[in-house]
């Protein structure tokens, strides 16, 4: 089995074209500052890029479907065979992902990297590791082996979409039981207390929110995951569409292509993904804040300011296509915006302002 995501190389940013960048913002017919935090997507695209004028467009969305064993425990509200159907609902157009893919051009792929059953299309894309994980309370989520294979599975489907063009990667996800998953990798790697991370996910009741949290408590403390080791945490306790996500998100990074991340489970991704590497942060933009509790420690640990603030928490890197236009709007800012020069304005400070003058 190869493993092409360990020999990845992933380059340092670029901050000297960020400060030009910066610079040649301040240029524009403007006063300085104004457009916010629209100025420091900018800058920080072009410092990703290596471009002094960023471009972001067209988008590609990846979304990574599989099931998890641990559903059996009744820790969601949604059957496990739900996966496979809101995969067929992606193939046909139907999902809140396709709206908001179409909505913003972005080019859509869809793999199964883990479904529990077989699904014939010719427009999914088949990079199965295994049928779902196994049922962490009762033995491990999948073997070492199988985690890399997954990691790799994201990384060389990543790789495909910037070979035909991509110019900013939207990682997604579908699996029922997910959020268990992902609340169990983020209390294994931050020690944060399981009660204080696990969320609702697809609307499960109150008596079903406290069996979920006592499930990853029994689990972590008899998986006993290393949580210095995101491969050993994502074997144990993890997801197949988790170590996609970390896969995919390691290869976008590798090609200095800009990563706009979904909420909470593309994020434990993203957590992931740091730890294999921490350089591939840096090329990650948090596109929302999600409205699951364990959110909030994973923004944290990845050092994140969202875009966006929705109460949302539907995954499918639905929230990050949303996010996409502030992101697209950024770069279209420093490549289109006239500057005082070339429109023949002058700025004059008064008082601590910048106004624009007209000759």
């Amino acid at each position: 089995m190869k493993n092409h995501w360990k020999n990845a190389s992933i380059p340092a940013i670029d901050k000297k074209v960020g400060r030009d960048a910066q610079t040649y913002i301040h240029s524009l017919t403007k006063p300085v500052g104004s457009l916010g935090r629209l100025e420091d997507l900018a800058v920080s695209l072009a410092s990703m890029t290596k471009e002094r004028f960023p471009t972001v467009f067209p988008p590609g969305v990846l979304i990574f479907a599989a099931d998890h064993g641990i559903v059996s425990e009744g820790v969601s509200a949604y059957p496990q065979e739900v996966t496979g159907q809101m995969v067929r609902n992606f193939l046909n157009g139907g999902a809140a992902i396709n709206v908001f893919s179409k909505q913003i051009g972005a080019k859509l792929n869809i793999v199964d990297i883990g479904i529990a059953a077989e699904i014939n299309s010719q427009t999914l894309i088949s990079r199965k590791v295994r049928y779902g994980t196994a049922n962490f309370l009762l033995g491990d989520a999948m073997i070492r082996e199988e985690a890399e294979q997954a990691i790799d599975a994201g990384y060389q489907t990543a790789n495909e979409m910037i070979n035909n063009g991509i110019k900013c990667l939207i990682p997604g996800e579908m699996g029922i039981g997910n959020t268990t998953a992902s609340s169990a990798v983020v209390a294994a790697v931050s020690g944060e207390e399981v009660d204080t991370l696990v969320g609702t996910g697809t609307g499960i009741e109150k008596e079903k929110l406290q069996i979920k949290k006592d499930v990853i408590e029994k689990a972590l403390a008899l998986r006993k995951p290393n949580g210095d080791d995101p491969v050993d945490v994502l074997s144990k306790v993890g997801g197949l569409e988790i170590a996609g996500m970390a896969g995919a998100m390691l290869a976008a990074s590798s090609r200095s292509i800009p990563i706009l991340v979904d909420g909470f489970i593309a994020s434990t991704a993203a957590l992931i993904a740091k730890m294999i590497c921490s350089a591939s942060a840096d090329y990650m933009i948090l596109g929302h804040r999600s409205a699951e509790p364990g959110h909030m420690k994973v923004i944290k640990l990845l050092g994140k300011e969202p875009i966006l603030d929705l109460g949302m928490r539907l995954g499918e890197g639905s929230g990050a296509a949303i996010a996409f236009p502030v992101l697209q709007s950024a770069s279209l800012m420093i490549n289109e915006m006239a500057t005082f020069e070339a429109a023949q304005i002058s700025a004059k400070k008064q008082e601590g302002e910048t106004r624009l003058v007209y000759k």
